[in-house]
């Protein structure tokens, strides 16, 4: 990567070197070494936990070094989607990188500036010799991207700074002041299959071209969902119908882009009619949002096995039920989604078929009603429930400093009034306020774009800007 004559290359230079390094979340041991050792090289305080969250103290510059300590925070953690055409492995392949003008992208595959655009800009300023600034601690968090575990393991004992500044945002010029909290239900079906008769013959359902998206910051969008599509299609033909095989999406916080599914029925050219009616509806009731949306039906052979008809309808009917998207719009916020679902993963491992639904609300309140709703549709379809990977709401402070210099700093960088908002999404500042309530906490960022996917790519002029508004922001706290 070759990105000369701006303020942030060295934001780039470690953005690059850490694109090298395997992160996926769950798997971040090979990341959290780097970080370390990129510590210890510095002769820096260094500090890591059993989960590989990693501090890195550095002491403020000459004229700062008596300031109090600021905490940079973002997780290293990152989401692996890629197109079906790449042959990419997350486990040991390095990101490719792409520029194209003023944007960075990756190969088929999502870019990992969300978070790793945090970590780069934290590892510029550690490593600068130049750049003055206060006491610096630096959090880099694991596991973000699969519940926060990272961020719920942090007990504050290394931590003393008395402002933290988050940079897990995605829209320049906007600081996030407030998030939702929420939850992920898990509903498990027990798998039981039987012989097809011998007069059925077998189609397979495809789904896919969708968008996609982060299911929080992108939930508003109403783009489709494709297990919820499968979903429709099959509740049509049901009663006609032995499902052999399902799944669909990829991850919780993503919006689901790919279902598929594998029927058995007596009149296959019949079934295969209205399911391509349907599909037709469907299509053009997202021909806005999701033009490329492709369903895909065909005959196929050799299915010698089915799920018996009582679990499948089972879960078909659960598909119908569970609720997902926009739900709650908020009472006082205006344009803020208050409550939303997303059905995120669909998958059958082990006998088992597990459906994954993430929760978010801004209201713990509202969290608890639509879980109890999934719960009673589980039940009512005789599947297993379960609630994982709860996270608290961030809530807005009035009184905030950090707020009111960051408005300041950046008008007079720029002559332009930033935004204050909430975002209906899990920031981990819900979390580390619980450990670290005096610590006052804001969340920036620069322009990323369809994260979560992998069309994922930022503004390379953005990330300048954001880099330059940072280390001005640092210098002008109390």
């Amino acid at each position: 990567m070759n990105i000369k004559n701006i303020e942030s290359k060295e934001v780039f230079k470690w953005f690059e070197e850490i694109s090298k390094i395997p992160r996926e979340s769950g798997h971040e041991k090979e990341i959290s070494d780097f970080l370390f050792e990129f510590a210890k090289e510095r002769n820096f305080e260094v500090h890591r936990d059993s989960v590989n969250n990693v501090i890195i103290k550095k002491r403020g510059t000459a004229g700062y070094e008596n300031k109090n300590s600021v905490i940079i925070q973002g997780h290293m953690d990152m989401v692996c989607e890629k197109t079906k055409e790449s042959k990419h492995d997350f486990r040991k392949d390095a990101i490719e990188l792409i520029i194209e003008g003023d944007i960075l992208r990756a190969n088929g595959t999502t870019l990992g500036a969300d978070d790793g655009i945090a970590i780069a800009m934290g590892l510029a300023l550690l490593d600068s010799k130049s750049i003055p600034h206060p006491p610096i601690e630096f959090l880099a968090t694991t596991s973000e991207e699969t519940g926060m575990d990272g961020a719920l393991a942090i007990t504050g004992e290394h931590l003393n700074g008395k402002t933290l500044i988050n940079i897990d945002s995605e829209e320049e010029g906007i600081f996030l002041v407030s998030c939702a909290g929420g939850l992920n239900t898990l509903t498990e079906f027990e798998i039981k299959r039987e012989n097809i008769k011998k007069d059925f013959e077998s189609l397979k359902i495809e789904i896919s071209g969708l968008k996609g998206g982060h299911s929080g910051i992108e939930i508003h969008k109403q783009r489709a969902n494709a297990i919820k599509i499968l979903g429709r299609l099959l509740y049509a033909v049901k009663k006609d119908i032995c499902l052999a095989f399902i799944e669909g999406g990829a991850k919780h916080n993503a919006i689901a882009k790919n279902s598929e599914a594998i029927i058995t029925t007596k009149d296959a050219e019949k079934i295969k009619n209205i399911l391509e009616d349907l599909s037709k509806k469907i299509k053009n009731e997202y021909k806005t949002e999701d033009a490329q949306m492709q369903i895909k039906i065909e005959k196929i052979e050799n299915i010698k096995e089915c799920i018996t008809k009582e679990i499948g309808d089972n879960i078909i009917d659960f598909m119908n039920l569970a609720p997902n998207g926009v739900l709650y719009m908020s009472k006082e916020i205006d344009g803020l989604v208050q409550t939303s679902a997303n059905n995120g993963i669909l998958k059958e491992e082990n006998g088992k078929l597990t459906f994954t639904i993430s929760i978010r609300s801004s209201l713990e309140s509202s969290t608890e009603e639509i879980a109890s709703i999934v719960e009673i549709a589980s039940k009512r379809t005789s599947a297993k429930f379960e609630k994982v990977n709860w996270y608290p709401a961030w809530e807005y402070d009035k009184n905030s400093k950090i707020k009111d210099i960051a408005l300041s700093v950046y008008k007079k960088m720029t002559g332009k009034d930033a935004k204050i908002e909430a975002i209906h999404a899990g920031l981990e500042c819900g979390i580390l306020k619980r450990v670290l309530p005096e610590v006052d906490m804001i969340s920036l960022g620069p322009n990323l774009y369809d994260v979560h996917t992998p069309a994922e790519h930022l503004s390379i002029s953005s990330v300048d800007r954001t880099w330059k508004f940072l280390k001005e922001l640092i210098i002008n706290l109390d």
